[in-house]
């Protein structure tokens, strides 16, 4: 009986440890490559917080709630970009992270760049969203 609920246990973990999760990237790294042309940066916030804290300099803005709908916005982005790196930032890293690992399931090569403040923390630019009218 031992052995069985060793076994289980064994089988349990390394399910866990297999589960699909999207490799961390450091944002200055993210900045390097992005500026290479050989990845694009995502941020996956809603708008009203990019109008509320600003983007990185260089994100493209793709709301996650866009993808868990499959708007067009994100099928356009996701076929113009295939052959490059998508890098996805949002406040804290989680939202990035379920949207990384949705696009690594679909062949898409990705990585988690965590939240907006470790980008500012790194000292990268950011720039203001207005309100859409």
């Amino acid at each position: 009986m031992k052995f069985i609920r060793a076994l289980l246990l064994f089988f349990g973990l390394a399910i866990g440890l297999n589960a699909a999760e999207a490799p961390r990237i450091a944002p200055q790294a993210a900045a390097e490559q992005v500026a290479a042309g050989t990845a694009v940066l995502v941020d996956v916030r809603e708008p009203a917080e990019w109008e509320k804290t600003g983007v990185a300099q260089p994100a493209v803005l793709l709301a996650k709630s866009d993808y868990d709908a499959g708007a067009s916005d994100w099928t356009a982005f996701l076929e113009a970009n295939r052959g490059k790196k998508i890098i996805l930032y949002c406040h804290s890293g989680r939202r990035a992270g379920i949207v990384a690992e949705a696009l690594a399931e679909k062949g898409f090569r990705v990585a988690n760049a965590g939240g907006l403040q470790d980008w500012t923390k790194a000292g990268l630019p950011v720039r203001s969203v207005e309100a859409k009218k």
